[in-house]
């Protein structure tokens, strides 16, 4: 977890005279260990597989994902072992929009690039890359949930046409155009992924589908660092076809800092922070209290992802 204490979660626990524990590490084997006997799982980023969910069996009645995305829980397992998976699908919704829009404003004015040339000694405004003005371009969404819709708000703001695509093709209330996928990289300028990591979506920024990209374009993710192959994109911007990128998740996490595309100054690099602030994190982990408070008591939690 990426917070300095426990002191939420102890606390909260113990108003219904719950023993806390917590792993020393993430890996399988000490999770197997730690979890038998438990009645709750609390997850951020530790996988909870099949061979964990069997430790805990049978007492474990809940696994709460201390986030939104839902791809390091063995669903299906937990589901066959009668338990309950939660997610916090809203609690940072401001704050990743917020981070998206910061990327793609400084890929937009090479705040990035000028930020590294300036601090190595060069000041030189001519020593970017061409800029363009930003109101009247075109930013698509790859994903259209509370976040995207979140982002599209705010590149209306700046301006921005804005073209989306789901698989369903539903806007969900939000005056956009729906597009094919194939359509959505030929006519964005800027492409933010907001889609949730499965296997029909890993990779699916590709070499193929990198080579379908309006040329110039930018690309931003604060979802999930599965959703982009890092090496095809690597070489379509060291080959010009993609201006830059603006990323904040991995795969795997922590990446490899020198890999060429991280040091890339083409490329801006945040440490999975999207989802931070103060406020975030508390209410975050507030909520997962409640979920598995609430569970243990008899009742049902909110957010239940396999009912």
């Amino acid at each position: 977890h990426p917070w300095p204490d426990v002191d939420i979660e102890r606390d909260g626990f113990a108003t219904i005279g719950a023993e806390f524990l917590t792993a020393p590490s993430g890996d399988e084997a000490t999770l197997t260990e730690l979890a038998n006997g438990v009645d709750a799982i609390a997850t951020c980023w530790a996988q909870v597989t099949a061979r964990v969910l069997n430790a805990a069996q049978p007492t474990c009645r809940i696994v709460s994902r201390m986030g939104i995305g839902l791809d390091n829980i063995d669903i299906p397992a937990a589901t066959e072992r009668g338990m309950l998976v939660t997610n916090v699908p809203d609690y940072c919704v401001e704050e990743v929009a917020d981070h998206a829009i910061g990327l793609l404003l400084s890929l937009s004015r090479n705040i990035g690039f000028f930020h590294q040339r300036t601090k190595q000694g060069e000041y030189n405004l001519a020593a970017g890359p061409e800029m363009h003005r930003l109101r009247g371009m075109t930013l698509g969404l790859l994903g259209l949930g509370r976040i995207g819709g979140a982002v599209c708000d705010r590149a209306r703001a700046f301006g921005l046409k804005v073209i989306a695509h789901t698989p369903s093709g539903n806007s969900r209330g939000h005056d956009v155009e729906m597009v094919s996928f194939e359509e959505l990289l030929t006519r964005s300028d800027f492409l933010s992924l907001h889609a949730p990591l499965h296997e029909g979506t890993h990779h699916i920024l590709n070499e193929s589908s990198l080579k379908l990209c309006r040329p110039g374009l930018f690309v931003v993710n604060t979802s999930r660092g599965g959703l982009i192959d890092a090496s095809a994109l690597s070489t379509a911007i060291q080959e010009g076809r993609i201006s830059g990128a603006g990323l904040d998740v991995f795969e795997p996490e922590p990446p490899d800092l020198h890999d060429p595309l991280y040091r890339n100054e083409r490329v801006i690099v945040t440490p999975h922070a999207a989802f931070v602030s103060e406020e975030s994190l508390r209410e975050l982990r507030e909520r997962v209290v409640q979920q598995i408070v609430t569970c243990l008591q008899g009742g049902t939690p909110d957010n239940v992802v396999n009912r």
